[in-house]
């Protein structure tokens, strides 16, 4: 008997995992899914995990800061871009490098999937994807210095140190996990709605 390579999510989907259909690809799933992944591994302080919910938003916000024109497909797929992690979870860097390419083109292949089902390239272009992960890196920051431990100089040496005005008002504080997925998909919601009217 072959092995399965599909998951059963909440909403009835089955998502094939090695070929993934934007019809199985259901925005309440991957908020359900972000919601209840945990960044840091967990390694985090609090009495609720910072989830990837919780992180997506931050980037969306940060990228948004640095991009303050940004159109909303922009700022969909800045939300989006850990979209893959409701079915994979969050690898940290260091194990993602290990995998190698097979991991990179499977998550590709997800987000790819996830990105049609919502109207966006298949593809982040280059130059977006640059400044989508500089906004998550900055998040990382945040995360490292506020959440999880670290102190400024040696967040520095791994993450950049965010130094403009904005910086000063982010202030982390881990949330319950319904009250997250609701802020989720509430930002969602706000953004496909502006592609939409966009025509983008």
């Amino acid at each position: 008997m072959a092995a399965r390579a599909w998951q059963r999510m909440l909403s009835g989907r089955r998502l094939d995992l090695l070929d993934p259909s934007p019809l199985d690809v259901e925005i309440e799933d991957i908020a359900h899914g972000l919601a209840r992944v945990a960044r840091w591994n967990g390694q985090t302080t609090g009495d609720h995990p910072f989830t990837v919910a919780e992180h997506s938003l931050l980037v969306e916000r940060i990228f948004g800061e640095l991009k303050p024109k940004a159109l909303a497909a922009e700022r969909l797929t800045a939300l989006l871009h850990d979209a893959p992690e409701y079915v994979i979870g969050d690898m940290i860097s260091p194990f993602k490098a290990a995998l190698g390419l097979d991991y990179k083109a499977f998550e590709s292949r997800l987000m790819a999937a996830v990105h049609i089902r919502f109207g966006l390239a298949p593809a982040t272009p280059e130059k977006l994807e640059k400044q989508i992960k500089r906004a998550d890196r900055l998040s990382a920051w945040f995360e490292a210095t506020q959440l999880a431990g670290f102190s400024p100089s040696e967040a520095a040496k791994h993450f950049p140190r965010p130094r403009a005005a904005w910086a000063e008002q982010v202030k982390l504080a881990p949330r319950p996990i319904n009250e997250v997925q609701d802020a989720f998909l509430a930002r969602f919601d706000v953004l496909s709605k502006a592609v939409a009217a966009a025509g983008q």
